[in-house]
């Protein structure tokens, strides 16, 4: 399926001079979704064996949670700041528009525990250098990364070297 022709690009949001790929139009169609969660499912697949997967705040959760359940594997939330009700553990990091804050439970990856981190796009690599690095403080081990998208010309997957990365839709 040629994703690329499914997805929106809104100029100028969030702020100007950014063209943001929205991911909506392929998830209100059905049959668009089901690829896309197969083709992820498919790249999951040769990360190699892993235990639990990650995914963001917020498009994390749309690709990540569906995965997980499809694969029989356990789903930890990373969130923004002051979300999640229990202890957590927390990064900052750089966005190719600003700075934010991700938050995980204290207890969400036990020493040892693989983990395939799964996000929608890859732009500058900020948010996933977050992920690895609350993963690694709690004593997991990347075992993967996988995206819907990935900008190219914006140079992120130089920030994940060591690091298996795969993407679907390569803009």
């Amino acid at each position: 399926m040629n994703f690329k022709d499914k997805l929106r690009h809104v100029m100028d949001f969030p702020k100007e001079g950014i063209d943001f790929i929205d991911i909506t139009t392929v998830l209100q169609d059905a049959e668009t979704f089901r690829a896309c969660m197969d083709s992820l499912k498919a790249l999951s697949e040769n990360m190699g064996d892993f235990d639990i997967i990650v995914g963001s705040e917020s498009r994390g959760f749309i690709f990540g949670a569906p995965l997980a359940y499809h694969m029989n594997k356990g789903f930890v939330p990373v969130r923004k700041k002051g979300k999640l009700p229990y202890k957590t553990v927390r990064e900052e990091y750089d966005l190719e528009y600003g700075k934010d804050v991700l938050e995980m439970h204290s207890d969400a990856i036990k020493p040892g525990q693989r983990v395939l981190i799964v996000d929608d796009l890859l732009a500058t690599g900020g948010t996933t250098q977050a992920n690895i690095r609350l993963i690694e403080k709690l004593g997991g081990e990347v075992a993967g990364i996988v995206y819907f998208i990935e900008l190219l010309s914006l140079n992120g997957r130089d920030k994940l070297k060591g690091y298996k990365v795969d993407s679907i839709v390569k803009f």
